[in-house]
This record gives structure tokens, sequence and C-alpha cells, in this order.
């Protein structure tokens, strides 16, 4: 990829990485006090690697706690979301596999945002 495509959305921002076939890899920074949309991915896992902050994850009824360096999967199927508690940024990598990377893979099932799909 010749240049980095950044995505600005109402919790934050994400920084296309990689775009290949198999896989794809976004740096997402998510603003403090915001979260994702509860969602979930028909076609495609993710793992989230956090760099700097604090991330609170939703992984179906289970909530984990992430700190820089620690990291969770997230299988296909599975209703996820990445909430920012802290004062600061959050920053993590993701890391998609699967057979379809599109934005419009995704069923979310609350936003703080009206967003639907």
């Amino acid at each position: 990829m010749d240049q980095e495509l950044t995505d600005h959305r109402p919790w934050g921002h994400y920084t296309i990485l990689a775009d290949e076939p198999n896989h794809k890899v976004k740096r997402i920074v998510v603003s403090p006090g915001k979260r994702f949309s509860l969602q979930r991915h028909q076609r495609r896992a993710e793992h989230w690697f956090v760099v700097s902050g604090e991330g609170r994850v939703t992984l179906d009824e289970e909530l984990i706690t992430l700190k820089p360096g620690e990291a969770v999967d997230i299988p296909t199927g599975t209703m996820h979301r990445m909430e920012n508690p802290g004062e600061e940024e959050l920053s993590f990598i993701e890391v998609q596999t699967g057979d379809y990377f599109g934005e419009d893979d995704i069923e979310r099932f609350e936003d703080d945002f009206g967003r639907t799909g």
C-alpha cells in the first residue's frame, strides 16, 4: 500500500496499515470516554493488541481490561466492543483475518452515535 488511509469516526480514528487478500491491519485510536458500537462480524476474526492507554473489551457477556502489551482474540460471530474508560487516548493494533474485510460486515447491536447496520 503506497499511502496510509485514515478514517475519522465519532469515537476516534483508525489508519489502515496493511490491506491484503488474507488479512487487514489497522492502528485504532479511541478518544477518552468513547467506545465502539457493540458489534459482530460474520466473515472475519480480529486480534486486538493494546499499545497505549487502557481498554475495556466486551466479548459476548465478558468484560476484559487490557493494558499496554496485552491482547484479546475475537472469534468470528462474537459480539464485541472496545471502550476507553481512561483520560488519555487508547491506541491498539487490530489484525483481521478471514475472507472479507469490508466495513459493511459490521452488525451493530448498540451504538452511542445512532448508527445502525
